[in-house]
């Protein structure tokens, strides 16, 4: 039976213990346990938190897997909020492999089989015309952030249809670990239209529609109707798109960007965190960016994201953005882009250059000579032993960022780019790589992760309700990740700042990035006389509450 509301109208009994939010297990206090009917569900022994953290440590150890110790999480999640909060806070070096990639990308491909409980919102496209609806069924009223897939580009892995929730609810578990973005204002949601993938059809355990993708006017319309419907159901929150395929991706982001708070992370805030990189790379160099030049694997959403947020940067740098435009180059499947090509997107169009379209990526190393080179292909192993050479015969520290995800399919690892370069390469990977030994020197690989940028983001819009998502905000994020760099990080080969302190690098990239949301006009609240500590009084922090 289902006991009476406790003070407060806090649900009491094993309501309560099974309520995350407010779950503290055996932390409650005695008083706690009388007023709110938890006599006699819980152990007479009252923990610390300190012990409580403990013993989740302890768990975790006996886990074989990172597989495990993700399932464990997400449970304790489910179980423990603040717990599993205050667990992956106290340790982000460790943890955020494991909460996102690469573990999530293992996690995605099987999802349907380790899923215990669902979290988040399912839009089937069977369900069009009720979107509205559906969000109301949320328990939340005041969602501030919704991350949104339809899971058809999983990181590098393809089409895992409704297997893709692990995105958006990792994304969000980073927006509170890395930010302080409350968590109870985060919102997962996938937008189901089927799937391609022929192996998650005929899985009986496969929990999406069992159809094959719906395209064109109908899937433009019925995200349209999610787009308006958040406006009408949770008018103060901004959408991230998050792993639609390119020939959504870019449509979609340029549809709303101008009418809606949203913004894409795969377009701007992979961009801002290779900018970022970039920007700290040249320190070493001792080059202005406006001198750069650079080749991209992979012309896609994420590959001409980065490079229009480069050549808006280099145009801030003294030279025209045509220009600017012209020491970007693209490489995908095809070979390289260039003008006369004529199975480019419109997206592509502004990078494609004359000159001969060349078939071999080194080939185009040895013609274009890049100062640094950018992977965001998902081909594994693509920068070969060959490009790297060839990069750092042509350039005395060459750039190497092998940005794509997961581990499996980066361009090529830490050890081999510092191996073949002779240890002149500045890297930087999408996800960890361990330090390498170079001679008498132990180089530090630099993670270009995605969690420097979105998050701080996420909790300066959230501060100031900015009404919109620009191109702008992402730049100055960029730039103030790239100046927590100190010199130290730069010689032991980090061009990001350590991840153990990512909380505080967020605040101070936020603080930032809100100053630019009040001076572009943006902001739905009053500016502050002091922004940092505006900022800091919104986050939220893994604390216990007193309950009674």
């Amino acid at each position: 039976m289902t006991k009476a509301p406790g003070p407060g109208g806090i649900p009491t009994g094993m309501d309560l213990l099974q309520t995350s939010r407010l779950n503290k297990g055996t932390a409650f206090s005695e008083e706690e346990r009388e007023a709110l009917g938890l006599i006699g569900l819980l152990p007479e022994g009252i923990d610390t938190d300190e012990n409580r953290l403990k013993r989740v440590m302890l768990q975790l150890a006996k886990k074989s897997t990172d597989m495990g110790r993700y399932i464990f999480l997400q449970s304790l999640h489910d179980n423990d909020r603040t717990l599993f909060y205050k667990t992956i806070m106290s340790d982000p070096v460790r943890f955020m492999p494991i909460v996102y990639t690469p573990t999530v990308g293992a996690a995605c491909q099987t999802y349907g089989h380790i899923m215990r409980r669902p979290k988040g919102i399912y839009l089937g496209i069977n369900r069009k015309g009720r979107i509205a609806e559906i969000l109301r069924n949320w328990p939340e009223s005041d969602i501030r952030f919704i991350v949104v897939t339809d899971g058809e580009r999983i990181l590098g892995l393809g089409d895992l249809g409704t297997n893709g929730m692990g995105i958006p609810i990792g994304k969000l578990n980073l927006y509170t670990a890395c930010a302080g973005v409350p968590p109870r204002m985060t919102l997962p949601v996938m937008i189901d239209v089927g799937t391609n993938n022929e192996g998650l059809l005929r899985d009986p355990l496969y929990l999406g529609l069992k159809q094959a993708r719906v395209r064109g006017k109908d899937y433009d319309d019925f995200l349209e109707e999610f787009v308006m419907a958040v406006q009408e159901v949770f008018p103060r929150c901004c959408i991230q798109f998050e792993d639609f395929a390119n020939v959504n991706a870019v449509p979609l982001l340029e549809r709303y960007r101008n009418r809606v708070s949203c913004f894409n992370d795969d377009i701007q805030g992979t961009a801002g965190v290779a900018v970022a990189g970039v920007l700290a790379a040249l320190r070493i160099t001792g080059k202005p960016l406006r001198e750069q030049r650079f080749l991209f694997l992979g012309a896609g959403s994420a590959g001409t994201g980065i490079a229009n947020l480069l050549s808006q940067v280099m145009a801030q740098d003294g030279i025209s953005i045509e220009d600017a435009r012209a020491r970007c180059h693209l490489f995908d499947i095809e070979g390289l882009v260039v003008e006369s090509r004529n199975d480019l997107a419109s997206f592509q169009r502004p990078f494609a250059h004359p000159g001969p379209q060349l078939k071999s990526f080194v080939e185009a190393v040895e013609a274009l000579k890049p100062t640094g080179i950018i992977g965001v292909s998902a081909v594994a192993k693509a920068f070969t032993q060959e490009v790297i050479e060839a990069m750092a015969r042509l350039n005395e520290r060459p750039i190497v960022f092998p940005y794509s995800n997961p581990t499996s399919h980066a361009e090529c690892t830490a050890e081999e780019a510092y191996k073949w370069s002779g240890g002149r390469a500045i890297f930087a990977s999408g996800s960890p790589f361990p330090p390498v030994r170079i001679g008498e020197k132990t180089l530090v690989p630099g993670q270009g992760n995605n969690v420097y940028i979105f998050p701080a983001v996420g909790l300066a819009v959230y501060a100031t309700e900015a009404g919109r998502v620009t191109d702008g905000m992402f730049i100055t994020a960029a730039r103030a990740v790239a100046e927590q760099v100190t010199d130290a990080d730069l010689d032991a080969g980090l061009i990001y700042p350590p991840l153990s302190g990512i909380l505080e690098a967020s605040v101070k990239v936020a603080v930032k990035v809100a100053a630019e949301i009040f001076r572009e006009g943006q902001a739905r609240v009053p500016e502050p006389e002091d922004i940092e500590l505006y900022i800091r009084s919104r986050m939220w922090r893994p604390v216990y509450k007193k309950l009674a």
